[in-house]
């Protein structure tokens, strides 16, 4: 029924749009007796209980950064069952990221290209959401995604995310340092080893007790990704989430001139597949096996997450499949997982 009704409907309304319409929705199952009547039918199997970065997770399965950018859904979410949910990517200073239009749907390859810019609120309004949500007795895992002002020059990247760190990790289950974005002009040249290094000691130390993981770009190159995956291990990082959004559009079914319109920008969804996986790979073989390594790309089927699991992910998250596949995309792949173990 969903695929029909994205087809006649949602396929014709501007992709930002819909997505605020449907973020609209998911708060409403934020709260209660909506929230306790959806997660009674959405609620994980116990057989899919993991235990990573210190925390008890309901599912392997979470919402990727960029879904719910301000906090504003996190609850909805964990009414439709995702086991947890990364919050931003959030800024020390608001924002309101690049203009529209700045996301576009690749539907024959179940993709989209986004150049959001991080639009978000900043880090005050974030703390503000993430203590009243914090107070839920029962909620899902939540992490939090910090990211560079687009204002603040790289050469300051450092205090900015500092600074975000320490408003934000007191109050977030993990925290995530994000230099993989290609939408925030020299963001991705931090993931530079000899940059990113005093960048995470610095953050690390803001973050105290918070578990800290890096997220990092598939266009690397595999020998880069085990530099960065070493470099995760040394400074003490919790994990590494693997991967952000591709520049490449290689291989892709679309007709060129959409592919061209929607012009520049990350690619997330189903093209992504292939290549998140190979950069599991590379960073499980690079990292101890209680290292945590968040996968991310590509993923819609029960199926895909049990690989990226077989394939030494910890925890699995998707974001670009929930636009296509709909509301109950989290329950399905629970109850996929579940018939699989």
């Amino acid at each position: 029924m969903y695929p029909l009704f994205f087809r006649t409907v949602l396929s014709r309304i501007d992709p930002e749009t819909a997505h605020h319409a449907a973020m609209a929705v998911i708060r409403v199952l934020g709260i209660p007796p909506f929230s306790w009547v959806a997660r009674a039918v959405t609620r994980p199997d116990p057989a899919l209980r993991t235990h990573a970065v210190g925390r008890d997770f309901d599912s392997p399965f979470g919402v990727a950064a960029g879904f719910d950018k301000d906090v504003r859904g996190a609850a909805g979410l964990y009414a439709l069952g995702f086991g947890h949910v990364e919050v931003g990517t959030v800024t020390a200073i608001p924002q309101d990221g690049n203009p529209r239009p700045r996301l576009f749907r690749l539907v024959p390859d179940r993709a989209v290209v986004n150049r959001m810019g991080f639009n978000n609120r900043g880090a005050d309004a974030a703390a503000s959401r993430l203590r009243r949500l914090r107070r839920r007795r029962r909620r899902a895992v939540l992490g939090v995604n910090i990211g560079k002002s687009r204002v603040v020059d790289v050469a300051h990247a450092t205090a900015d995310y500092v600074t975000s760190a320490r408003q934000l990790a007191p109050l977030a289950d993990y925290l995530v340092v994000n230099v993989s974005s290609p939408n925030t002009p020299g963001l991705r040249g931090l993931q530079a080893v000899e940059t990113l290094r005093p960048l995470l000691q610095a953050v690390r130390d803001a973050a105290g007790l918070t578990p800290l993981l890096v997220k990092i770009a598939p266009d690397l190159a595999d020998d880069e990704i085990e530099a960065i995956a070493r470099l995760a291990v040394d400074t003490h990082l919790a994990g590494i989430i693997a991967t952000n959004t591709t520049i490449s559009r290689d291989g892709l079914t679309t007709d060129p001139s959409t592919v061209a319109a929607a012009g520049e920008g990350g690619l997330s969804g189903a093209p992504l597949r292939t290549r998140a996986l190979e950069v599991l790979r590379i960073v499980r073989a690079a990292v101890p096996q209680t290292f945590c390594v968040i996968s991310v790309g590509g993923v819609e089927t029960a199926e895909d997450v049990q690989e990226r699991l077989d394939a030494g992910a910890t925890l699995v998250q998707g974001y670009t499949a929930f636009l296509y596949r709909g509301p109950l995309w989290a329950r399905q792949i629970n109850r996929g997982l579940a018939k699989l173990r």
